[in-house]
């Protein structure tokens, strides 16, 4: 177990091929399409920021190099803003990420799972504790947001922290769940997907993570299953039984925007939230 607990990286999966949003993610990347005015891996990139990260990790694929162009500087659109006096679209444009917060372009050669890109990320990480978080997992109405938590309660105990919401028993089979423990917060596992009768809970892991980097091990050591993929959630369930991970309970709303109707969700959601809100 690392001594640092200061948590500095984030690990941001995009290089999914995005094939539920075809035609539309055939040439732009499913992480650029937007929630009203901002793209979904702006969202998540701000609340990795608001967390007090400053070192964003992309681990992307062939066709993804919008992302990176999306989080560079373009001084002939700041320009051209300014000269038609659009000085507020300006200003948004330069402010995509703070002073002092650095971005990092890392290739997945192929998608062989969540584990297997994380592990692409391995070097960029070093020997730091680390949060991943994945865009498709769109949150909102909390703040500062549950990296924030994850890294406050990591601070707490240097122990990985899982961030979970309790689902219903019919909705087992589309999560990673959780196999807690007696002790308070701590889990004794993570099975991928169980069906109904075999899931050990209804407490489902949601893709917010804070890792500590001996997880890049024990991936090391994982055979790829079935599918030819390599899940973090099976080099999280070997950690988890030597006791020593622990979760969060996710606070706000989730939507699940890997999905159409998720994404059209959120998209509505955040609609009423910015363009008519309640009247005191």
């Amino acid at each position: 177990m690392t001594c640092n607990r200061l948590v500095r990286k984030a690990v941001f999966p995009v290089a999914g091929l995005g094939t539920r949003f075809l035609p539309a993610t055939k040439a732009m990347p499913k992480e650029l399409l937007p929630i009203v005015d901002k793209p979904l891996i702006q969202y998540a990139a701000e609340e990795a920021i608001s967390a007090g990260i400053d070192t964003l990790i992309f681990v992307t694929g062939r066709s993804k190099r919008a992302i990176e162009d999306h989080f560079d500087a373009n001084y002939e659109l700041e320009m051209r803003l300014l000269q038609k006096k659009c000085d507020t679209q300006a200003k948004q444009v330069r402010n995509i990420l703070p002073d002092g917060v650095q971005c990092i372009f890392v290739r997945q050669p192929e998608q062989l799972g969540l584990g297997h890109a994380v592990l692409c990320a391995e070097r960029a990480v070093g020997g730091e504790p680390f949060a991943v978080l994945l865009a498709d997992d769109f949150l909102t109405d909390y703040s500062p947001g549950v990296t924030r938590d994850l890294v406050e309660a990591f601070k707490k105990t240097g122990n990985p922290q899982v961030s979970f919401m309790k689902v219903g028993l019919q909705d087992v089979s589309k999560y990673g769940i959780i196999v807690r423990s007696q002790s308070e917060n701590q889990i004794n596992g993570l099975v991928e997907k169980p069906n109904t009768e075999q899931a050990p809970s209804t407490l489902a892991s949601i893709g917010r993570y804070v890792l500590t980097p001996d997880i890049f091990d024990i991936l090391n050591s994982l055979s790829f299953g079935e599918a030819g993929e390599l899940q973090l959630s099976d080099a999280i369930n070997l950690k988890a039984q030597s006791g020593v991970v622990n979760m969060v309970e996710l606070k706000g709303r989730r939507f699940d925007c890997g999905s159409v109707p998720g994404f059209v969700a959120a998209t509505n959601h955040m609609y009423e939230k910015k363009y008519m809100p309640v009247p005191n």
